[in-house]
């Protein structure tokens, strides 16, 4: 049974009040609990366990036990994905309960959460059946010997951290490439929206993960740091800020760990004079909203030609003011509230340094008709200055920046000028000239006329928003080293 007073409400994890270690659910060390905090009543609506350095090295002692001696590494690949069929038969039929998580938690919205729920189910299969076909044993032309075989092997023991703003899908993406691939795990969910995790957890154990090979411990700030450091820790997969995977990136290069890092970005939307400013401000409308900004490949900063920007701010100003600010279980709501309080302190304080240094259209307050959460109004600046912290910084929220330039050179330059590079677009009739510009802009990721991911093709950033790629074969590759054997003959390799 559930523990009561422990969960939100439709949200059903037996343990909250333990960490899953080893195989067993225990008491945290600390004997502490991490509280909940609804994003739209701002009230207590759950808690788990905390874990401290001491969890944090049990955790990491039990998945080097279950790598180093354990049958999982050993197994074959299709063992591994028949066990993984599993968790995912049980992932998906908690679906509504990870849906019901995920907007108690962060505040996303009740009728978008069922869609993210299912993503992340549909990407747990997508990756477990990208490793189940993927040849981990590969013949190659040599004239160093007879014979040459690459195996690709599993990278050993990971620590797998996901943010609070997609909980699910990012925790179980870095869980099904670790598992298929024969790693063992440390899931380290953000202390603000643990219960996913939780959830997953629960399935291993239901689809008889052995025992060390999947563990869960959720901590502050300290305790993860404590976590990144455990020699024990072949591999950190990292989603969240830059500022958390400079530390990260540190840590693992004076020990020479491996690690994947996917964090923030600022990125640009390109309009050209074939786009006109109606279709701008709805796309730029329903994208700076969604999950209420909280996204790291957001198009945060819209380059615009300098005779169009007024008309084009208009536009927008227009159709911001007409999306519907609300409490996230109201099916009317467009955008719900941010996270957390000081992720809302957080966005006003970058609101108050655009109105030092830019125009500010529309926006830029807390709705006067919700007395409790943590609202705040899409916000539009226009006469940005690319240099300044508005169009510099990750904001994360509602908040766009619209940048003047005189032509598509300087388009691109300004794209270009910022240390991220992981989205972007180019809004244009022309698929041509989308791929030409796009060509041009350095960054991960850019989709004609809108934010686009296909999370089955590598996703990750260029420059200061992130170190390797998530999704299909290349996210694969990231829990696989790479041996080279070399033989007298041919073999039978297996």
């Amino acid at each position: 049974m559930a523990q009561p007073g422990l969960n939100p409400e439709g949200v059903f994890v037996k343990h909250p009040d333990k960490l899953w270690i080893g195989g067993e659910w225990r008491a945290a060390h600390s004997g502490r609990m991490i509280e909940l905090v609804s994003p739209n009543s701002e009230q207590v609506v759950g808690a788990v366990a905390e874990a401290d350095d001491a969890d944090m090295d049990a955790a990491v002692a039990a998945a080097r036990e279950a790598f180093d001696r354990g049958p999982w590494p050993r197994m074959s690949v299709a063992e591994r994905n028949a066990v993984m069929e599993k968790i995912a038969a049980h992932l998906r039929s908690r679906e509504p309960e990870l849906a019901r998580a995920w907007t108690a938690q962060m505040g996303g919205l009740a009728t978008f959460a069922p869609g993210m729920a299912a993503t992340g189910t549909v990407q747990f299969d997508n990756i477990r059946k990208v490793g189940a076909s993927f040849d981990y044993i590969q013949q190659r032309e040599t004239q160093a010997a007879a014979a040459a075989y690459l195996a690709y092997e599993p990278v050993g023991v990971v620590a797998a951290i996901a943010p609070w703003n997609a909980p699910y899908a990012l925790m179980a993406s870095k869980l099904a490439n670790a598992l298929i691939t024969g790693c063992t795990v440390i899931m380290k969910p953000s202390p603000e929206t643990p219960l996913e995790a939780y959830i997953i957890a629960e399935a291993c154990d239901a689809a008889g993960v052995p025992a060390g090979v999947v563990n869960l411990v959720c901590g502050h700030r300290e305790a993860s740091d404590h976590l990144v450091c455990n020699p024990g820790v072949d591999k950190v997969s990292f989603t969240g800020s830059t500022l958390a995977g400079r530390r990260i990136a540190s840590v693992c290069g004076e020990r020479i760990a491996r690690c994947t890092l996917e964090l923030g970005g600022k990125s640009a939307a390109i309009v050209r004079d074939d786009f006109s400013a109606e279709e701008t401000a709805k796309l730029m409308t329903n994208t700076i909203t969604l999950l209420s900004g909280q996204v790291c490949a957001m198009l945060s900063r819209l380059i615009v030609p300098r005779g169009r920007q007024d008309e084009i701010a208009d536009a927008i100003a227009a159709e911001m003011r007409n999306v519907k600010i609300g409490y996230s279980d109201d099916p009317a709501t467009q955008l719900g509230p941010l996270a957390m309080k000081r992720q809302l302190e957080r966005v006003e304080s970058y609101i108050e340094e655009g109105r030092k240094t830019a125009d500010l259209v529309t926006g830029g307050n807390r709705p006067t008709h919700l007395n409790q959460g943590y609202f705040i109004e899409p916000t539009l600046f226009k006469n940005v200055d690319n240099k300044s912290r508005i169009a510099q910084e990750e904001i994360f929220g509602p908040v766009l920046s619209i940048i003047p330039v005189e032509d598509e050179e300087e388009a691109i330059a300004v794209a270009n000028d910022s240390v991220y590079g992981l989205s972007g677009s180019v809004l244009t009739k022309d698929p041509q000239a989308a791929f030409d510009i796009a060509r041009r802009v350095r960054t991960g990721g850019i989709g004609q006329n809108g934010l686009k991911v296909d999370w089955n093709l590598p996703f990750g950033g260029y420059k200061q928003s992130g170190i390797g790629r998530e999704g299909g074969v290349d996210g694969l590759m990231a829990y696989l080293e790479i041996k080279a054997m070399y033989v007298d003959a041919p073999v039978r390799a297996a």
